[in-house]
This record gives structure tokens, C-alpha cells and sequence, in this order.
């Protein structure tokens, strides 16, 4: 026997709503989510292009900084600017030559003096201990 909607339970009257509203909270959602992603890419490409301009920049002025040193390191202009601070060439009688140091290298001889001390210290202490009583 078919029984009446005034007798059913609430849940089965409100089951299809929410499965209505539950579907709508999906799409509404995934819908925030593709345009907040859209977004997203959209500003990170902007930072991209601002930051490449400025990368761009940079190396323009490391360039001109670049060949302004190498115009700086050229004898005439180092030449002009010592003039300016009222420097001179120094008198070869105020130029003092001294020799270069030699190298230190090992003494063949000096080892041969170790391992002769070594023997000599190795022999006296073998002395006094087959003296000892």
C-alpha cells in the first residue's frame, strides 16, 4: 500500500535538495578555482616580464660598467690622472733594484744528518739498556 508524503521522514523529503546543493557547491567552487588559477598564472607571467626588463637592464649596465674599467686600466688615462694629482715619473736614482730571494730548497744533506742522529740515538740507547744489571 502507497503510503502518503505527509508520513515520510525529512531526510528522504531533503535528500535530493542537498544532492542538488551539494553539486552546485562543486561546480561553484571548481569554477573560483579555475578563474583564481588563471589568475594566478597571469601575475606570475607579469613578475616573469618585469623581472627579465631588469635582468635585460643589468646586463646593459654591466657591459658600459665593463668597458668604462677596461678604458680606466689603459696607460694614457691612468697617465692623465696621475698628472692631475701632480705625481711624476720617480728619478732612476730614487728607484731602489733588489734581487729576488732564491727558493729554499731541501738539503740533500740535512736528511742524511737526521737519520744519522736517529742511528746514533737508536745505538746509545740500546747501550745502556744491555748495561743495565
Amino acid at each position: 500500500m502507497a503510503r502518503n508524503r505527509k508520513y515520510q521522514s525529512a531526510a528522504i523529503r531533503f535528500g535530493p535538495a542537498l544532492k542538488a546543493f551539494l553539486l552546485c557547491l562543486l561546480i561553484g567552487g571548481s569554477a573560483v578555482g579555475y578563474v583564481w588559477q588563471k589568475n594566478q598564472i597571469y601575475q606570475l607571467g607579469q613578475q616573469i616580464k618585469l623581472r627579465e626588463t631588469h635582468l635585460k637592464q643589468l646586463a646593459a649596465k654591466n657591459i658600459t660598467l665593463e668597458q668604462q674599467l677596461q678604458d680606466m686600466r689603459k696607460l694614457p688615462f691612468l697617465e692623465q690622472k696621475a698628472k692631475n694629482l701632480g705625481l711624476a715619473a720617480p728619478l732612476p736614482s730614487q728607484v731602489w733594484r733588489l734581487p729576488e730571494p732564491a727558493r729554499d730548497s731541501p738539503r740533500p744533506g740535512a736528511e742524511a744528518q737526521y737519520a744519522a742522529r736517529e742511528k746514533s740515538r737508536d745505538v746509545n740507547a740500546m747501550n745502556n739498556f744491555c748495561r743495565r744489571p
